[in-house]
């Protein structure tokens, strides 16, 4: 019998063979090769997860994974994160990036300095940067020099607070008062930073820094008759030195804040000619990313805080405190309100004149017209808080920007605050004022007091004495978050518009870490919706039309 002839020769065999031993020794390499790429890489990943102490619902393998969508973040910085079964849009190329650890971040220690419940100053701790003097102590010094009109030196003394005021018609209580200059917060602030109880020299715990320039006060040297660059050169200075300090590059500036105490529009310059007002300080990309604390913000600005205006008290011990709210509660008020100020025939576009005027033609309102020879009695602390004192609501129009120095003043007396524009106070200190604005004071349009829309005296004669007293009651319990206490000493258990501001600067910061960590910084906001999500709740995101979008929808500066 015969055999088949084969198919295939030696020779084709053999090179089948050498074929099929190639590609399993590729194969081979190339999976020992991915092996050793996933222990190299991996390892250290997996050994820092492993160091955070997991929970027993976190001992699932760890492995560096695809970043999960804001949602499914823990709302802890020591939670492991543990990624959801993707979706599909979460498997694109560009979203193809690793989440760093924890404890690659180098502010994971100071934010966990909170979790050390036996430190009273854990989450707390504020660093000092150490500026040269020429950025502080030196501007101080040229005192004669910080206003054309105004004895400077005489109203920075006593840590910044001014000269003692004499109590002889009664207006104040037993505690020393003080003239306090509108535009000192820059020093008022540093004096109380330094007796702040939880001050660290370590940086790296730090729940935020503060930087120690007193750019109101340089400014006031310059406003006049000096050229952009005069203005412009400390500030500049200031952020050639910042930069270059290692706290400033751990997040480029945004856990940094510092005080600027005048309107935030001193130093908000349009342009470069010598006829435009104020410096650029708050131009510069740098110092964007800082928290700016002013006595007036712009409410198209993300970056500016407004913290109330000092008033004439400033006690240095709880009962100081306790005494004076007592006081206010008994005053009698037989003006139904009253209006402190001068008319701007100049702004067409303001309501002092028709203020004025209602004012005029009422036998309820007190007017202290601040004119000619009556401006002395204006410039009189005593003259100013009297009528406060006696007096049911105190009328707070706009003026030469939208705050007004005297809306704290009225508070400090008790007297219910009328205001005509949100910028004035509701959309400015909303770390240290409720948000439901009818609680403490009374709105009425600006626009309605211009079309004579309004009397103003029957509308707040529609409000019940007892409404009033409630009113006036939340104002009195609120005074402690509005007045600064004496630099040189410490209030025992209240907290005072200082500490309400450093907590909540810290309370940014800290939501700014934690979002960095769970990979969702803060949103890119519009800066002309800025006012808008300065009066957001917590865990509110979105916002919309708002009753006030009349009053913001021009910018005007």
């Amino acid at each position: 019998m015969k055999r088949r002839p084969s198919s295939c020769n030696p020779a084709e065999l053999m090179q089948k063979s050498v074929t099929w031993l190639l590609f399993f020794s590729g194969l081979f390499w190339l999976l020992l090769l991915a092996y050793f790429r996933v222990i190299f890489n991996g390892g250290d990943t997996v050994d820092k997860f492993t160091n955070l102490q997991p929970t027993p619902s976190q001992t699932q393998p760890s492995q560096p994974d695809l970043l999960p969508p804001p949602d499914s973040y823990p709302s802890t910085i020591d939670d492991e994160f543990i990624k959801p079964e993707p979706t599909p849009s979460q498997t694109q190329p560009s979203q193809l990036h690793l989440r760093p650890p924890p404890d690659s971040y180098p502010f994971i220690r100071a934010l966990r300095t909170a979790e050390n419940k036996s430190d009273p100053c854990g989450g707390r701790y504020i660093y000092v940067h150490d500026l040269p003097p020429m950025f502080n102590e030196d501007i101080v010094k040229d005192c004669k020099n910080l206003s054309l009109w105004t004895d400077m030196c005489k109203l920075i003394s006593n840590g910044g607070l001014g000269p003692a005021l004499e109590n002889d018609e009664a207006v104040f209580s037993n505690s020393r008062m003080y003239d306090s200059n509108q535009f000192v917060m820059d020093l008022i602030f540093s004096n109380r930073m330094k007796q702040y109880d939880c001050l660290t020299q370590d940086s790296s715990i730090s729940a935020a820094i503060y930087v120690p320039f007193f750019a109101g006060l340089d400014i006031s040297r310059h406003l006049w008759f000096q050229n952009v660059s005069v203005r412009d050169a400390l500030t500049l200075a200031l952020v050639d030195w910042l930069v270059q300090k290692p706290e400033w590059k751990i997040m480029d500036g945004k856990d940094h804040f510092m005080v600027a105490g005048r309107v935030t529009w001193a130093f908000r310059r349009i342009g470069d000619g010598e006829s435009q007002w104020g410096s650029n300080l708050f131009r510069l990309p740098a110092v964007k990313n800082m928290s700016i604390l002013v006595v007036e913000a712009s409410p198209w600005s993300t970056n500016d805080f407004a913290i109330p205006f000092p008033t004439y008290f400033h006690p240095t011990k709880d009962v100081e405190v306790f005494e004076w709210q007592d006081r206010m509660r008994k005053f009698e008020r037989p003006w139904l309100f009253s209006f402190a100020g001068a008319p701007r025939p100049g702004y067409p576009q303001l309501i002092r004149g028709q203020i004025i005027e209602q004012c005029k033609n009422s036998k309820f309102c007190h007017l202290l017209e601040c004119v000619s020879g009556e401006k002395q009695k204006c410039y009189s602390p005593s003259n100013v808080m009297q009528m406060f004192q006696s007096s049911q609501f105190c009328l707070q129009p706009t003026g030469d920007s939208f705050t007004r120095r005297s809306s704290f003043d009225s508070m400090l007396a008790g007297c219910v605050p009328v205001f005509f524009h949100p910028a004035t106070a509701y959309t400015q200190y909303t770390w240290h004022l409720p948000r439901d604005y009818s609680k403490y004071s009374v709105f009425i349009s600006e626009d309605d007091i211009r079309k004579k829309n309004v009397s103003i005296e029957e509308r707040l004669l529609q409000i019940s004495p007892e409404q009033v007293k409630i009113m006036r009651e939340e104002i009195i319990s609120l005074l402690p978050r509005l007045i600064y206490a004496d630099p040189r000493s410490k209030l025992e258990t209240l907290k005072d518009a200082f500490d309400i501001t450093v907590q909540a600067v810290i309370d940014k910061v800290t939501k700014l870490r934690k979002g960095i960590i769970e990979g969702h910084e803060d949103p890119n906001v519009p800066e002309h919706l800025a006012w808008k999500y300065a009066l957001l709740e917590d865990g509110q995101h979105e916002v919309g039309p708002h009753e006030w979008d009349s009053f913001f929808s021009e910018r005007k500066r």
